[in-house]
């Protein structure tokens, strides 16, 4: 069996200047950023004394699409990597450039009019997202978005026509596998003012790193040594975004929840034992305004950011868009008792199979797993 290997190509409108690349999506390994590898193929005739430039270009668009009037843009354009294709630029000292096995397929292929190139992001660059629009919204979301752009000029600088330049969108994501054995646990207890006894909530995950379309199993334990009464459980899946970006904000988002009253109430003297599985996937927030989504590439479906994972020298001055996600369980007591919140971070990563969610809606349904509780027979014995 032979493997095969996708090949992108678009060309201008004069059909002059054709670009090929051999993926749309490139991984920050934390480390280092898939190199963006690609061939030019030119006809001579039109080139004439001109020169042809690569860009990576990120776009960033801060405000409503449907909000800019009288000239006022809330986009920004950033020109992260440049490289002269043709004709080649003479270098002082060669260097030894070694093309990759599609550049030189296809360099064998179109013949002595087919030129490589190769651009680098910058390793500290923000990643490909947007946040999804509301209804009646229209127009470019707010986001990241990245494109590869050939330009015919004289310089450098020039911008090119629609009838001299070839764009194709990008996506730069974060694919890292961490490894690790951390289990994240939180322990929260409460004491009342005007009651005697205390309650605590102790909320456990398996692990601290999840792929998308896994579920997600929250171990909770309720250990009530108070008078009160705990009546329901809410657990939640929430996103945050925050946007690090020309105007600074941050968005809030419940990707999925579960409300449950089995093993309740839970009285004085009362423990309750639940496994909770939650599958934080788009599928139930289709509709939501502000969810923090991975820029599409074409017309491929739309998939949840995954968690921004950073450097620690740029911790203090992140930059674009920085996705994080936590689980919070919630112990409602009734009206007079209140409330108690335990909430504990994780990493929501992709590893291929994220089509999972989207395939197949019937399989990402929050349940319960196990309920334990053990009621005292009566207060003496609590």
């Amino acid at each position: 069996m032979v493997a095969t290997c996708r090949i992108y190509k678009k060309s201008c409108p004069n059909g002059k200047v054709t670009l090929y690349l051999s993926k749309r999506e490139y991984v920050d390994h934390i480390t280092f950023v898939d190199p963006i590898d690609g061939i030019i193929l030119l006809d001579d005739e039109y080139l004439k004394h001109r020169h042809v430039y690569a860009h990576v270009i990120a776009t960033f668009r801060y405000g409503r699409e449907d909000d800019e009037v009288m000239g006022l843009k809330f986009v920004k354009e950033l020109y992260l990597a440049s490289e002269q294709i043709y004709p080649q630029p003479m270098q002082e000292e060669p260097t030894t450039k070694t093309n990759s096995k599609m550049q030189d397929r296809l360099l064998e292929k179109l013949g002595p009019n087919a030129y490589p190139f190769t651009l680098k992001l910058p390793e500290n660059a923000p990643h490909s997202v947007m946040l999804q629009p509301g209804a009646e919204e229209q127009g470019q979301p707010c986001g990241v978005y990245y494109e590869v752009r050939i330009t015919v000029g004289n310089t450098q600088h020039d911008k090119g026509h629609k009838r001299n330049s070839v764009s194709m969108a990008i996506r730069k994501v974060q694919r890292a596998q961490l490894i690790g054995n951390r289990q994240p646990c939180s322990v929260i207890k409460k004491d009342f003012l005007l009651s005697p006894g205390h309650l605590e909530l102790e909320v456990t995950l398996d692990r601290q790193v999840f792929a998308h379309g896994e579920p997600v199993n929250v171990n909770i334990a309720v250990r009530n040594y108070s008078n009160k009464t705990v009546k329901r459980i809410k657990v939640y899946g929430i996103q945050n975004a925050d946007i690090c970006m020309f105007a600074s904000g941050h968005c809030r988002t419940i990707v999925t929840s579960m409300d449950t009253e089995s093993g309740c109430p839970i009285g004085p003297g009362g423990t309750l034992h639940k496994v909770v599985e939650l599958y934080p996937t788009v599928v139930d927030s289709q509709k939501t305004r502000g969810l923090a989504l991975d820029a599409p590439v074409g017309d491929e479906a739309v998939f949840m950011a995954a968690s921004t994972i950073l450097p620690e020298d740029q911790e203090k001055d992140p930059f674009g868009i920085i996705v994080s996600y936590s689980i919070k369980v919630k112990l409602i007591l009734g009206a007079l008792g209140g409330e108690v919140v335990a909430e504990l971070p994780f990493v929501l990563m992709s590893t291929g199979t994220k089509k999972i969610a989207a395939d197949h809606p019937s399989l990402v349904a929050n349940r319960e797993l196990s309920v334990e509780s053990t009621t005292p027979q009566n207060k003496k014995e609590a």
